[in-house]
């Protein structure tokens, strides 16, 4: 599994993924708005603007991906980005004034989790990065 992770290839694909679940995820909150909103029991607005910051962080994590050397500094906000989704995506689960279904805890839930560990994953491969990437 380290073998893996030390690929110079890990943090790209690490990148992609993430560029590519923001775009599934972003498109979905935005055409399908008002059945998330019943089946999460979270507001339409809120998805409506996390669908457009996803498409946004997605775009982002694409241009950074496709960089060659892929940019130490915009990786970086990435792993920012994406732990204050997880961080925010805590905070909706357990202290906002809410009320999302059972089915929307799990989703925010999995947020918390596979977000968190996105960040982790990409900070692996950020520290692995040679010194002359660090543009």
């Amino acid at each position: 599994m380290f073998k893996l992770m030390s690929s110079p290839r890990f943090l790209r694909a690490v990148v992609w993924f993430d560029a590519s679940t923001g775009v599934v995820l972003g498109a979905l909150h935005l055409l399908l708005t008002a059945p998330l909103a019943d089946w999460l029991g979270l507001q339409p607005g809120l998805l409506q603007v996390t669908g457009a910051m996803l498409l946004g962080y997605a775009a982002l994590a694409m241009a950074i991906a496709r960089s060659e050397p892929m940019p130490r500094g915009w990786l970086w906000v990435l792993i920012v980005g994406n732990l204050a989704w997880a961080l925010a995506s805590l905070v909706l689960l357990l202290g906002s004034t809410l009320t999302p279904t059972l089915l929307g805890q799990a989703y925010l839930l999995v947020h918390v989790v596979s977000v968190a560990m996105l960040a982790e994953l990409q900070w692996f491969g950020v520290r692995r990065l040679p010194t002359w990437a660090a543009a």
